[in-house]
């Protein structure tokens, strides 16, 4: 593949067909193969009856070169507006810092905002400076909300 640029990818829905390319692009930027994780989340984006794309890919030449991907909430955990969620994000190692993961967010908070969505959060391992300063680059800040944990 030549050059790759942002203004020459497809921003698309995923797909079903999609799962395979993810799992594997996801596995060369974590280091691990997370196939039961992606099984249980396209299972759940795919069964959105809501058709709000909160999950997208962004190919070149037929090839993913990078996904997000996250979730609608109506009023869960007692917040009352609608909220969107970004989990999982990624980008092929080889061509980071082209541009990929902005175009993926931009169509994200596009399709959000028409969706009525107030608000998007995500949640960043402390210490993933990379991740936390590209999500502040896109006006990202601390919440409000306080993440609680259990330890078992």
């Amino acid at each position: 593949m030549g050059e790759t640029r942002a203004d020459e990818l497809n921003i698309r829905v995923i797909r079903k067909e999609d799962m395979d390319r993810v799992v594997a692009l996801d596995a060369r930027v974590t280091g691990e193969e997370r196939r039961e994780y992606y099984e249980r989340k396209f299972a759940q984006v795919l069964g959105d009856v809501q058709h709000v794309a909160t999950s997208l890919v962004a190919e070149q030449d037929g090839k993913i070169l990078g996904f997000v991907m996250g979730d609608l909430y109506l009023g869960e955990f007692g917040i009352p507006e609608t909220t969107a969620t970004v989990d999982t994000i990624g980008v092929d190692p080889d061509i980071r810092r082209k541009g990929i993961a902005t175009a993926l967010m931009q169509e994200l908070r596009g399709n959000m905002r028409t969706a009525g969505v107030e608000r998007m959060i995500t949640h960043v391992e402390w210490g993933s400076w990379d991740l936390i300063r590209f999500f502040h680059e896109h006006s990202f800040e601390p919440s409000r909300t306080v993440a609680l944990e259990l330890k078992l």
